[in-house]
């Protein structure tokens, strides 16, 4: 026979454990949706960058544009390189690095780089 009451707040001992790991997993999966998210952010800006830098005088304009195609909160991180039509280059490219927003600092993902190469007109 058991005394009643010696197993009194395991249940929620046991709650709270699970609640802690669950909340990991749920923090881990945003994390992982960020880290696409901002991949995405990259090729949309240097999509939009190397489009406008393949025009005519396109290219002080470049940065401008990429930096508008993505998310103001993203953009804030993001280094744009590219070169210029040119000198004869028949193509222009655009590379994007973006950084990754830390949710936990347990995370550390290194930037979304994403290179977009287009015709110059």
């Amino acid at each position: 026979m058991r005394r009643p009451g010696k197993d009194r707040g395991q249940a929620a001992v046991e709650y709270a454990g699970v609640i802690t790991l669950l909340l990991l997993v749920g923090l881990a999966a945003i994390q992982l949706g960020l880290v696409a998210y901002t991949a995405q952010q990259a090729g949309t800006a240097a999509r939009a960058a190397a489009r406008t830098a393949a025009t005519k005088d396109g290219e002080g304009r470049a940065v401008a544009a990429g930096t508008a195609a993505m998310s103001d909160w993203l953009a804030d991180g993001a280094d744009f390189d590219h070169g210029g039509c040119g000198g004869g280059d028949d193509e222009i490219s655009v590379t994007v690095r973006v950084q990754v927003p830390r949710i936990l600092p347990v995370f550390a993902f290194d930037p979304a780089r994403r290179t977009v190469t287009m015709p110059c007109d």
